[in-house]
């Protein structure tokens, strides 16, 4: 697959949620000018859905510009906080019975259930953002996987030269090889750029089966105070919408936050401290959303994973605020070594 760089606005990001029993509702297969059949694409969020101003809001913004550009027509549906894998399955099952295809998971747990599902519909395409261990199986499956710990690695450097306290935290959504993947390269990232830095054992919000710590925030609140506590002056989050609660914290104690997925800093929910943002993690889940939509719009669809890394943007840091410009050149050049493979970011803590 070809990937070119997809830019989404910010007020992409700020569109209406969806409700848990659907979202846009789609208009039926229907000419759409060019006498090509509109495509009806069928997404499931993960838990938080549209309006956690992270994760899924970045894949949001894919499905938002596929409708605006590829004037495809959409059905979301959002997961809930722990429900078992039949659910995540009753509901990609509910999307293609129902004529919606392609059909997207977005999140590592609709991997399973999608596989299963993907087997019973062949005349179907399917696709799963952060496909587990970056593999799917079947003809009519494709999936995206990222190097969140590339991007990690970069804004652990940012927050190594910017602490005042050389002591940094990290705060994950639920402790899975996923997250730590983030700490990984965190950790590394620091330790490259300023190898004196205290980097304090990581935070999981909660432990599999329960996923609430990638949605309550008031989990993320206590979890930023505690690390607060001991020292720390610059915390990354890595836990979806229960981020919003550590940036609000680490914000009102004046000091800096570091945001993930989508670039944090034009987000709402956190407009109040948007000044001690002083970067975010950005992954691409739009871009992946995006091209995989067009592949299937132009009859281009290969089944199989796309890594989204450094080398293609798939993955980065956010400059807006101007709060690492004084930083820039040393990040960049940290990226270059990546991209040139002198460094290598380790995926497991």
């Amino acid at each position: 697959m070809k990937i070119t760089l997809v830019t989404v606005t910010g007020a992409a990001l700020t569109l209406g949620g969806a409700s848990a029993c659907g979202g846009k509702k789609a208009g039926g297969d229907s000419d759409g000018g060019d006498g090509k059949k509109t495509l009806k694409v069928g997404l499931a969020f993960d838990i938080g859905g549209r309006g956690d101003q992270s994760f899924n809001d970045s894949a949001a913004a894919g499905l938002t510009k596929a409708e605006k550009d590829l004037h495809v027509t959409t059905k979301e549906i959002s997961a809930q906080p722990d429900e078992p894998d039949s659910d995540k399955e009753s509901r990609l099952r509910l999307l293609a019975s129902t004529g919606y295809n392609p059909v997207i998971g977005v999140g590592f747990s609709y991997t399973a259930s999608l596989l299963k599902v993907a087997k019973a519909f062949p005349n179907t395409k399917f696709f799963v953002v952060d496909a587990d261990g970056c593999k799917v199986e079947g003809a009519n499956v494709a999936g995206s996987c990222f190097s969140e710990e590339q991007g990690s690695f970069l804004v652990g450097a940012a927050a190594a030269l910017k602490s005042k306290t050389g002591k940094i935290g990290f705060i994950g959504g639920v402790d899975v090889p996923l997250i730590q993947k983030f700490f990984a390269g965190y950790q590394a990232g620091a330790k490259k750029a300023k190898p004196g830095i205290t980097v304090l054992p990581p935070k999981y919000l909660t432990e599999p089966p329960n996923f609430n710590g990638f949605k309550d925030t008031g989990l993320g609140n206590e979890a930023a105070k505690g690390q607060l506590d001991k020292g720390a002056d610059v915390i990354y989050h890595a836990a979806g919408g229960a981020g919003i609660g550590v940036i609000k914290t680490v914000g009102a104690a004046g000091k800096w936050a570091i945001g993930v997925d989508s670039d944090q800093y034009n987000q709402p929910a956190v407009a109040d401290v948007k000044t001690h943002i002083l970067t975010s993690m950005v992954k691409h889940v739009d871009l992946s959303v995006f091209n995989f939509v067009e592949s299937v719009a132009n009859n281009q669809f290969k089944a199989g994973t796309v890594q989204y890394n450094l080398q293609n943007d798939g993955v980065g840091y956010a400059a807006s605020g101007g709060n690492v410009d004084d930083i820039k050149a040393q990040l960049e050049d940290l990226k270059s070594q990546i991209v040139a493979g002198k460094i290598t970011v380790p995926t497991k803590p």
